[in-house]
């Protein structure tokens, strides 16, 4: 086993690894993720530009998005904040990224929004193109996995 290309600066149990680091430029996400064992693990639940927590079953007029994708990753991201934040963990602590949109001509626009949430930290990710999400309107939902500090 190498050692990581690099560690969370916030989590030493997370390590980055980067098979080809001279072409990390290249790339908006880690090829792979390492946990050390021992550290207690936070699935967080897919995130739409929904409210957290909203009626169910759905009331419509809570479901109001705005159309921007942009706009929309950044609500998603405030809902997982707010768990990261009851936690008292930070983009950092985040390995695994789920990415699900409703069309992929959005990836690019959505992968700099992320961006202003993680810098340069790129937790290994997924990103599927599926039909439609659970209200009218969503067009991403994102699903997290992080580590908590030893």
């Amino acid at each position: 086993m190498t050692e990581p290309y690099r560690t969370s600066p916030t989590n030493p149990a997370i390590g980055e690894i980067q098979t080809e680091p001279d072409r990390i430029s290249d790339m908006p996400y880690a090829p792979a993720m390492r946990v050390t064992a021992g550290s207690d693990m936070l699935f967080i639940s897919g995130a739409t530009p929904a409210k957290l927590y909203h009626k169910h079953p759905h009331d419509f007029s809570e479901h109001d998005h705005p159309t921007d994708i942009r706009k929309q990753v950044h609500l998603a991201m405030k809902n997982i904040k707010d768990i990261l934040d009851h936690e008292g963990l930070t983009w950092t602590d985040i390995i695994k990224v789920n990415k699900y949109l409703t069309d992929m001509r959005d990836l690019e626009e959505m992968t700099f929004a992320l961006k202003e949430y993680f810098g340069d930290w790129t937790p290994a990710s997924t990103a599927l193109c599926i039909n439609q999400l659970s209200t009218p309107g969503a067009r991403i939902e994102l699903e997290m996995i992080a580590v908590y500090p030893k």
